[in-house]
């Protein structure tokens, strides 16, 4: 697998404690040298991300009037499309070619609703993806603790708010020649804790090795690629590797699912005691995941 290793986490579900330990560690390992790791075992159907696929695909071949209509910048809360070019995932670099549809963790109360697209069948469907992954999201938080030698609920009480985003991203196959340097996806680093992404076979996300090296990610039916993200590295001092990845520019047309778990927007991210080595301090001060991420999107999207 290209140092990015395959792991069949269905023994967390597991009641025998040292399976759970097992599968943990073989986590935890991959959180420590690579940042990403692939997953089977995990429970969500594959007909169900299948159809997700099939809505994703319906809805980014909406008219450019319908899909503006839900514009990020006019929902606001993180919440509609992106379209192309509006994104800069690398600040330094071109913007991105692809679009994107998000849609956030909501309790119908104390955060917004989110724009649902007029395709029947599109809202359950995605809804019920969206679900079903935060569960495994859910899952390797416990994967985590138990590696860290934390209690196996240490991060159940900092992600059932979690400020979760499902981004719907469609890579289009360039009409025309691009910017020099333009990517699918500028290099970047994910914001939260994990990310889960569903692909639909074809290539093009690449993951840096610590030595610098452009790895190729498999793309395998039905599994996800995991990878770490700042928040949890931030929390671990370091501990977990944030590893910068990127997708390449599209020869062929390409989509993908990403379900980003952000913990709750009032959990402190702030260095957990065990993760401190003796002698060391920790290397980031304490930051809400609200203040931490509100930076982060205003570097992404060119607001302030």
């Amino acid at each position: 697998m290209h140092d990015i290793p395959l792991i069949d986490i269905a023994p967390l579900a597991s009641d025998d404690a040292a399976d759970r330990r097992a599968i943990a560690a073989q986590i935890g390992r991959a959180c420590r040298e690579v940042g990403f790791f692939v997953i089977t075992g995990h429970g969500v159907p594959v007909p169900l991300t299948d159809a997700t696929f099939a809505e994703s695909a319906r809805l980014f071949a909406q008219p450019a009037e319908v899909k503006r209509k839900m514009a990020i910048d006019q929902l606001g809360s993180n919440r509609g499309y992106v379209g192309l070019g509006v994104e800069a995932l690398d600040e330094k670099t071109a913007a991105d070619h692809k679009e994107a549809f998000n849609l956030i963790w909501t309790d119908g109360a104390t955060r917004p609703d989110n724009a649902w697209p007029e395709l029947p069948g599109f809202r359950d469907t995605v809804q019920r993806y969206f679900d079903e992954v935060l569960a495994v999201g859910a899952r390797l938080h416990q994967a985590f603790a138990l590696d860290l030698d934390l209690p196996e609920d240490y991060f159940a009480d900092k992600i059932d708010r979690p400020l979760a985003t499902l981004r719907l991203l469609h890579y289009p196959v360039p009409a025309q020649a691009v910017p020099a340097g333009r990517l699918g996806a500028g290099t970047h680093t994910d914001y939260g804790n994990v990310t889960l992404l569903a692909t639909d076979g074809v290539a093009g996300l690449q993951v840096q090795r610590r030595d610098g090296v452009w790895l190729d990610a498999p793309a395998l039916h039905g599994a996800f690629i995991c990878n770490i993200g700042d928040c949890l590295m931030r929390w671990t001092n370091d501990l977990y590797v944030s590893t910068p990845h990127r997708v390449l520019k599209p020869a062929a047309e390409r989509y993908s699912i990403a379900l980003f778990v952000d913990p709750n927007p009032d959990a402190l991210v702030s260095a957990i005691p065990s993760c401190v080595r003796a002698g060391e301090s920790p290397r980031y001060a304490p930051i809400t995941t609200h203040d931490y991420l509100q930076q982060r999107f205003a570097a992404t999207y060119g607001t302030s």
